[in-house]
């Protein structure tokens, strides 16, 4: 039976606010967005460190009253903290400042008690930091679970260019990404299952093809290079808003690394372990998967298994059980899966392993 397109919101941020000490306009930006002056301000024991007091001084200028939580993981415990600061201050603003794991339980405990937030990533490892997807743990077991956008992005381009290069090369995995989540989407289209956006679809891709094209400009403590790849996931999360969901940048090399996640004793960055898979992905698609190994190549993303001390085996086993992670979303990998000696094969093939 043909799918049945249903109405969904298009979540989109009201500002976003990028360039080099944009942190110090973050009381500027929360006048912006609330009337209200309770705020309750998210991060992490490194993050307040560093830019604690900027962020303080910047709310304080507005005489915004603050409270304070420090997490430690995007956990659900972390989000009932949060929770119940929000309602014991008060709050009508919450604001996540740091990496996915900050922004993703302002966003979901902010959602949940139906207020706004301020995504401030510090970092560029994914684009969770403006979409309404959370990415929790429950059980030990990471779970999307839909929140809500920002209603205002705060990018740092100099804070983002000064973090571990690491993390900005597994923000750009991430966004490659892109290319084989959209085909994965158009396919469940073209087989019935679900709605297809050709704008959010497009978004999507363009955020991945600056990536690509620009894959030997994109270095270590380079501000130019911060700003690229922050707008770049600022515009593949807001395809994920236009979209409804977060097919635009989530397909079957998403599913990997999950099923990664839960086979691998040490996972790798998320944004790493989907690069792998869309090199394989790429590969199933019968799309050039040299030219996007090439790309994360030039960027100085991991490209190999070996590179992020995975062993092959867990590589093989999240390859065959990938389908079984979120079953409902229909990609390349089918209903069935790979065989290990088909898994094995790609793997092997395309060099991941």
């Amino acid at each position: 039976m043909p799918f049945e397109e249903k109405p969904h919101y298009m979540q989109l941020p009201k500002q976003v606010l990028i360039g080099s000490n944009a942190i110090a306009r973050l009381g500027e930006v929360g006048q912006n967005v609330t009337d209200s002056r309770k705020v309750v301000l998210i991060s992490d024991k490194d993050v307040f460190q560093i830019v604690g007091n900027r962020l303080l001084d910047s709310l304080n200028e507005y005489k915004f009253d603050v409270e304070t939580v420090s997490i430690t993981g995007a956990t659900t415990e972390a989000v009932d903290q949060a929770q119940q600061k929000i309602r014991k201050h008060k709050a009508r603003l919450v604001i996540g400042c740091g990496g996915g794991s900050v922004i993703d339980t302002a966003k979901l405990s902010s959602a949940r008690e139906n207020h706004p937030f301020i995504s401030v990533p510090t970092i560029a490892s994914h684009d969770g930091l403006s979409s309404p997807r959370a990415s929790i743990k429950q059980g030990g077991t990471s779970v999307s679970i839909q929140g809500h956008s920002p209603i205002a992005i705060i990018a740092d381009t100099k804070i983002v260019a000064q973090a571990p290069f690491r993390f900005m090369a597994a923000g750009c995995g991430d966004l490659i990404a892109n290319i084989t989540a959209v085909r994965d989407w158009r396919l469940a289209n073209n087989l019935g299952y679900e709605y297809y956006g050709d704008y959010a679809a497009s978004l999507s891709i363009m955020s991945a093809t600056i990536i690509m094209e620009n894959s030997k400009m994109i270095r270590p403590n380079d501000i130019p290079s911060a700003r690229l790849v922050l707008e770049a996931l600022i515009a593949s999360g807001i395809a994920m808003g236009i979209a409804g969901s977060s097919r635009p940048s989530s397909g079957a090399e998403h599913k990997f690394s999950h099923a990664l996640d839960r086979i691998s004793p040490k996972p790798a960055l998320h944004g790493e372990q989907s690069g792998l898979g869309t090199i394989m992905m790429a590969y199933l698609h019968d799309i050039d998967w040299e030219e996007i190994r090439g790309a994360l190549a030039n960027i100085g993303a991991p490209t190999t298994a070996q590179q992020l001390d995975i062993d092959p085996k867990h590589i093989i086993k999240a390859l065959v059980t990938a389908h079984e992670v979120n079953p409902q979303r229909y990609t390349i990998l089918g209903n069935r899966g790979l065989t290990e000696e088909g898994a094995k094969r790609i793997a092997q093939y395309t060099g991941v392993i």
